[in-house]
């Protein structure tokens, strides 16, 4: 018996158990499209993470108050920190350097009302986060010096308060109660899990420190946000500014009141919860479709016992033991790659789907359908049939003919 052969007696004998053969197929097209759908929304919310965190600004080195649990009372980071690293001299890596207080409050435009990320910043901010406006103008030094009451929108605060992003310039909202003119609209940089740049107010640092957040020490700030001079000179820039705040703040090697992040780090943590989490999914994908595996296994089982008269005829005129397990072979295949022929089309429909709800509820979360997983998904599926076709196959073809036609 030749494969084709094989295969047209399959296809006329799942047509004879259309109900029975379509509700085995169903097994599998449910595996193959959670394996799509899932591993394809996984690999979507790793680029979205991967785009926010690269959307912060590039040559990005993050400096925060605090460092291993053994370190009691650290120091805080202060704007003379935020100077002493901003010296060429003493940091030759650094190009610029952007302290950073941050609080949530209230801002408030007639009767509509948000609560949102206030951050108190310098001008060099809009150059380390790779800022720019949809109009206005970022804050100035005199606005700096003289403690102005100015602030800028995020496009989603525009949007809440106004209910647009234009023409907003010189209007005027409150901020825990107090007045503020706005001098300019932040351009959209997109949100997400990992945080969210275009819910935020943004005011002068000096304004910031003097009227809405409340530290400590006056001169306290919460990050410093410090620029390398390119890429490659990140490692070095971190190690300066570890250099200069060990020596300010007088700790012992090993026992630093700060910690330095990079980009890179950032990015290697989200990629590793990401891949943690896409193989979780497709891992539970993957038990979905070894259940519809089972299913055609049962199916096969049941046929050998309803077609063992059938097998007894066959084989009593003359037909070997590798013809009868092609046919039942042949048989669990197609039905193993129908399913996943309709399991990749349904997959792809879900992805889909995924998109426009998260689109909807303002997440930007774009799945990554690849040829890859498309092939894998398919080539497993093929496997299952066989898998587990392969037993009801070698049952069938080990039948005795006599005792075969002698079953009722």
């Amino acid at each position: 018996m030749n494969v084709w052969q094989a295969v047209l007696e399959a296809f006329e004998s799942l047509s004879a158990n259309k109900l029975r053969a379509s509700l085995t197929i169903l097994g599998i097209v449910i595996g193959v499209a959670a394996v799509i759908a899932m591993v394809s929304v996984g690999r979507g919310a790793q680029a979205t993470i991967t785009d926010s965190i690269n959307g912060i600004g590039t040559n990005l080195v993050f400096v925060f108050r605090g460092g291993s649990e053994d370190v009691r009372n650290p120091k805080p980071i202060t704007l003379g920190d935020a100077e002493a690293i901003a010296d060429p001299f003493q940091a030759p890596s650094v190009v610029a350097v952007a302290p950073v207080i941050q609080d949530t409050g209230k801002v408030t435009f007639g009767r509509e009302s948000t609560t949102t990320s206030i951050t108190g910043v310098t001008p060099d901010y809009a150059q380390v986060r790779r800022y720019s406006l949809t109009e206005g103008e970022f804050i100035n030094q005199e606005e700096m010096l003289g403690q102005a009451s100015v602030v800028l929108l995020g496009s989603d605060v525009a949007d809440k308060l106004f209910g647009r992003q234009n023409g907003l310039v010189g209007e005027t909202v409150r901020i825990e109660g107090q007045p503020f003119r706005v001098i300019g609209v932040l351009k959209s940089k997109g949100g997400s899990s990992f945080s969210n740049a275009d819910n935020q107010v943004l005011v002068p640092f000096s304004t910031a420190q003097a009227r809405l957040i409340r530290h400590s020490t006056t001169d306290q700030v919460d990050l410093l946000l410090v620029e390398a001079t390119s890429p490659q000179a990140v490692p070095a820039a971190s190690d300066e500014v570890a250099q200069i705040l060990r020596a300010r703040h007088r700790t012992a090697i090993g026992a630093d009141d700060f910690t330095i992040l990079t980009q890179q780090d950032f990015l290697s943590t989200a990629s590793t919860i990401t891949n943690v989490l896409t193989i979780f999914l497709g891992g539970v994908a993957a038990i979905s479709l070894l259940v519809g595996g089972i299913g055609i296994m049962n199916i096969m089982l049941v046929s050998v016992t309803e077609r063992t008269r059938e097998i007894g005829l066959r084989k009593a005129v003359g037909a070997h033991k590798a013809d009868i397990m092609i046919q039942f072979l042949a048989e669990s295949s197609v039905l193993s790659l129908i399913g996943g022929v309709i399991g990749i089309i349904l997959g792809y429909a879900i992805a889909f789907a995924v998109a426009q709800i998260a689109k909807a509820n303002n997440a930007n979360i774009t799945p990554s359908i690849g040829i890859d997983i498309t092939l894998i998904a398919t080539l497993f599926s093929t496997a299952v049939g066989l898998f587990f076709g392969l037993y009801p196959a070698n049952r069938a073809a080990s039948l005795e003919p006599v005792e075969a036609l002698r079953y009722e």
